[in-house]
């Protein structure tokens, strides 16, 4: 019976952790004292879980890394990020390494889930591993990558029921990895034929939509030019039968607009400078500024001074109904706002208040004007952007939105979630 141990309890580790606490002894580390804190309350930080599934868990919850010493089967999936200069950051992997590295026994499994580009795993994590514990990698431990593909928000494929991508540095360690995560996976194992080919078939998943996004989001900037709807395109395409009907909109969080950045850097590593994948994410960053421009655009259509109008904006996490705001491209809109001098009321259900002001602070010398869970009837805004689909702001109707509005509602709908026909003055990408 192996003791695992799960490194980074996030909204990917936690849950997998959990899991395995069913039939196995886990420890579940994490540096974060406060996360930890409210994990032994039997509270997810991430509001993904509820208090039922920390129940009846032989888990332990620590900041300690000496307690996993106990383990032989460890796991390792901390977040994966970019930097200022979009280059991979993998600050927070290298030490995970570190730290398992120092605890690290003969015959211990090592397995990666964090996203990466192809070769990191053998070329940069596993020496790490090799120098802070004094073993031979392949020799005295096996390692093996295993991509997380966990959607936050989404209920229906959680973490057992998406099927799982396992892959070793040999058979043997193959067949052990397969073996453990195969006991609680339902949805079944794919098994690459080696970890370079696992770490780039997650890599792609999201340079793929990233991509696909991108093409819908340029043609919603030709579209508009040209006085056309969009998502009525969209519809009419879509009547074919191998039409992929993707969605312009914002394009943010910590994966289909980071894992992009991870395959450019690899293949520039390599010679290669890669046109398509780096042509979609310029599209797909420069929608927030597309955005703010036509909302100043339609103000002074308005006769209206943007410098002098308010803006509502709902939403700010990185996608509907969760609570998450890392690397939300609605803070990049409120900063473009912002820029022509609008002023900027945010609501949000779901984000954390103090975590939104903190992030803020740290890209724009200027502060947003307030937080709320809801929209105050007795605020009134020239201009409304409905920036994330909340399941609060779908629910809304069109009174609603009057009893906020100056005049007549001037609504922004970057989700096409409202019927265009009911507002005088609507716009969507």
């Amino acid at each position: 019976m192996p003791i695992i141990s799960v490194t980074g309890l996030g909204y990917v580790g936690l849950p997998l952790a959990l899991e395995f606490a069913k039939k196995y002894k886990v420890i579940g580390f994490d540096i974060n004292e406060t996360r930890i804190a409210l994990m032994k309350q039997g509270i997810d930080p991430s509001n993904e879980l509820s208090a039922d599934a920390f129940a009846n868990r032989d888990i332990t919850f620590t900041t300690d890394i000496e307690q996993a010493r106990e383990a032989n089967f460890h796991i390792i999936g901390v977040p994966t990020d970019i930097d200022k200069n979009k280059v991979p950051n993998l600050t927070p992997l290298f030490r995970a390494s570190k730290s398992i590295g120092k605890i690290l026994k003969k015959g211990d499994t090592v397995v990666y889930e964090s996203t990466v580009y192809p070769g990191c795993t053998e070329e940069d994590c596993v020496p790490i591993l090799e120098k802070h514990s004094g073993l031979k990698a392949g020799t005295d431990f096996h390692f093996g990558y295993s991509p997380e593909r966990i959607v936050p928000g989404d209920k229906i494929r959680t973490v057992t029921n998406i099927l799982k991508i396992v892959s070793g540095n040999n058979e043997e360690s193959l067949a052990n990895i397969s073996k453990v995560y195969g006991s609680i996976i339902e949805a079944g194992l794919y098994q690459a034929p080696n970890i370079k080919v696992a770490e780039a078939a997650k890599v792609i998943e999201n340079t793929q939509r990233d991509i696909n996004i991108s093409l819908m989001n340029e043609l919603a900037i030709i579209f508009d030019k040209m006085g056309i709807d969009t998502q009525a395109v969209i519809e009419a395409a879509g009547t074919k039968w191998n039409f992929h009907k993707y969605q312009p909109g914002l394009v943010g969080g910590h994966c289909i607009s980071v894992d992009p950045f991870y395959l450019i850097h690899k293949a520039k590593k390599i010679g290669i400078d890669p046109q398509v994948i780096a042509a979609g994410r310029r599209v797909n960053d420069f929608i927030p500024t597309f955005i703010a421009k036509r909302v100043a655009q339609t103000l002074i259509e308005q006769d209206k001074n943007p410098g002098k109008s308010s803006v509502l904006v709902m939403g700010i996490t990185f996608k509907e109904d969760v609570s998450d705001i890392r690397n939300s491209k609605v803070f990049a809109l409120i900063k473009e706002l912002q820029d022509f001098g609008i002023q900027v009321t945010v609501v949000d259900p779901h984000a954390n208040p103090i975590e939104v002001s903190n992030a803020f602070e740290a890209i724009s010398s200027k502060s947003i004007k307030s937080i709320t869970s809801n929209p105050l009837p007795n605020i009134k805004y020239d201009a409304i952007i409905l920036a994330v689909g909340h399941k609060e702001f779908q629910n809304m109707t069109k009174l609603s939105f009057e009893q906020i509005s100056i005049n007549d509602v001037t609504l922004f709908d970057i989700k096409g979630t409202k019927n265009p026909n009911e507002f005088k003055n609507y716009w969507r990408l």
